[in-house]
């Protein structure tokens, strides 16, 4: 299964357009959606479901914890990749964002076409799975 669409929330434009040039250089024809913080994000999910999401942790108005919470009790179908983006080296960090069924992959920043390649394997196996 080929990821057509992935949402990328995160508070810094720097990311933002790091995000989308690595992604582009993986497949020019995967679609990049944007999001600054949490709240942007879950309004974005009400219209469209993106084949995988990438979020930051650390974001003003809502957190990419924050995030979480509104996504597992809002959204009864999730992305079916969640990867947690962030400069953050804790390992709570980790720990916590995996408790999430949902979240599947937690790289560290900045994000690399590797990181795409394991959010496409995971796509495949999770739609395989499913099939």
């Amino acid at each position: 299964m080929k990821i057509r669409s992935i949402l990328v929330v995160d508070d810094d434009e720097n990311d933002q357009f790091i995000c989308e040039y690595t992604i582009h250089r993986y497949d020019p024809e995967i679609a990049v959606l944007k999001a600054y913080n949490g709240q942007e994000a879950l309004a974005l999910l009400r219209t469209t479901t993106p084949s995988a999401i990438i979020l930051d942790i650390n974001m003003p108005i809502m957190n990419g914890f924050e995030f979480l919470d509104h996504y597992a009790r809002e959204f009864q179908v999730h992305a079916p990749v969640v990867a947690m983006l962030t400069s953050s080296h804790l390992d709570a960090d980790r720990q916590r964002a995996l408790e999430y069924r949902f979240v599947r992959s937690f790289f560290q920043k900045p994000l690399k076409q590797q990181d795409i390649a394991v959010m496409a394997q995971v796509l495949e196996e999770e739609i395989g799975g499913r099939g």
